[in-house]
């Protein structure tokens, strides 16, 4: 988004920076916080929430800023907003409800938590960037409702995989070739990781254990991978889709031999991966194009005879374009990766190993639970678990290791938002009703 370095440049000049709050302070978090508060002309990060105060002092200083001010009110909030003093908190909704914030930042990877934030953040008349695929992938598509409503941009990222494909597939189709597969390249898949295994990983590059096995055990980029289904109309092929592994190092254009023709242009394309190519950790994006000429023009500019011609972009940078997502939200009311409406892809539960009757399931990433993609239709069907509402839910009978788990299964925890908002998102695409949660 090149329009928006201009844009963030003129807010600074006019003395108009956009205000955002950050919620949570986690490895990722404190990368944002150092991106924005350096090297961001024309947006202030005026307050940082994380449940651990020191969590969020903690990414301040890291970022050179030392003149914040804990507060536990939204008028110690909006006071220090008003003299230009930054902000850190334990009460996340301090930054929902504060007046002189323009938009939320949410990266706590949270199902529960998350939902609270960003359900309040729409509310008070925020805009809400979202680095929590497992919130969008488990309730985006009834957020989305709410924020439409609202009159509020609800997105994910920039820089993160999901963001970078939405971008290529924008580009691609923009071009007149079809996108018919989006796709996410990864080095390893392992539904049988857990944080004993990814501690040294994790240790290594200060991140969370958990967070890192999400990653390894395909829990991640089954979330990732739904939202960008959800964004673009597409579907899975199959539960868990293809995930073909290639020998390390094979360039991702031989990814248009991976993938059977058929399942890619008949019907509205598929979101898969795949193993062990490069460029890694990128995201490819395959096409096909009609025109006999313009397939000459394609061929002739290295991308190959076709049928389908790959576009991939290299890397993903996270946290480095996360300001291009507030810019294009609260400047242009664009949304980097949003619902188109409804749920497409949904992320399932799969049992990691064998579990007893009585068992309370664990978080994404831990040792008892792992993800897989599948098409909104199954789900309904078939009654069966999203992952993200899985984490405090009591097993009624054994689970074999790899069994797909239903409700009827699980004795859901009382009382949770989520819950709430996955049931009524159920109901309101069912049925198109205009009622929603006051």
């Amino acid at each position: 988004m090149i329009i928006v370095d201009k844009a963030l440049e003129k807010r600074q000049s006019e003395g108009k920076p956009i205000r955002v709050g950050m919620v949570g302070a986690g490895f990722m978090a404190r990368g944002i916080a150092l991106q924005i508060c350096r090297f961001v002309p024309g947006i202030e990060l005026v307050a940082i929430s994380n449940r651990h105060l020191e969590g969020a002092k903690r990414a301040y200083s890291e970022a050179g800023v030392d003149n914040f001010q804990v507060v536990q009110t939204v008028a110690q909030l909006e006071n220090c907003i008003a003299h230009k003093r930054y902000a850190v908190t334990e009460d996340a909704l301090l930054l929902c409800k504060a007046g002189g914030i323009d938009a939320i930042i949410e990266v706590t990877g949270a199902v529960e938590f998350g939902a609270h934030v960003v359900l309040n953040a729409i509310q008070h008349g925020k805009h809400v960037i979202m680095m929590n695929a497992e919130v969008d992938g488990t309730i985006g598509p009834i957020l989305k409702v709410y924020a439409d409503k609202a009159g509020v941009i609800l997105t994910g990222s920039d820089g993160d995989q999901p963001g970078v494909m939405m971008n290529l597939y924008r580009f691609v189709k923009s071009i007149g070739v079809k996108p018919v597969l989006c796709g996410n390249i990864k080095g390893l898949h392992d539904p049988y990781r857990n944080p004993t295994t990814q501690e040294g990983f994790a240790k290594k590059w200060g991140q969370n254990p958990s967070m890192v096995t999400s990653f390894a055990d395909g829990t991640k980029i089954s979330f990732e991978n739904a939202i960008v289904a959800n964004a673009t109309g597409m579907r899975v092929a199959k539960r868990g889709m293809f995930g073909p592994s290639v020998p390390s190092g094979t360039p991702i254009e031989q990814s248009v031999n991976l993938y059977p023709l058929e399942a890619l242009v008949e019907g509205p394309g598929i979101v898969d991966y795949v193993v062990g190519a490069v460029p890694g950790p990128g995201v490819f994006v395959l096409g096909t194009h009609e025109h006999p000429t313009m397939q000459h023009y394609l061929n002739l500019y290295k991308l190959g005879p076709g049928p389908l011609y790959c576009f991939y972009t290299p890397y993903h940078l996270c946290h480095f374009e996360v300001h291009n997502t507030i810019a294009r939200a609260v400047l242009f009311g664009d949304a980097t990766l949003a619902p188109l409406g409804g749920p497409l892809v949904d992320v399932i539960t799969a049992a990691k190993t064998d579990l007893k009757a009585g068992d309370i399931l664990d978080g994404l990433g831990d040792y008892m639970t792992y993800g897989l993609a599948e098409n909104h239709e199954v789900t309904r069907t078939q009654s069966l678990l999203p992952i993200g509402l899985a984490e405090g839910c009591r097993l009624k009978r054994d689970i074999s290791k790899d069994q797909v788990l239903t409700y009827d299964d699980i004795e859901l925890p009382y009382g949770r938002l989520c819950d709430k908002l996955r049931e009524e998102q159920n109901t309101y695409f069912t049925f198109s009703h205009d009622k929603i949660i006051n």
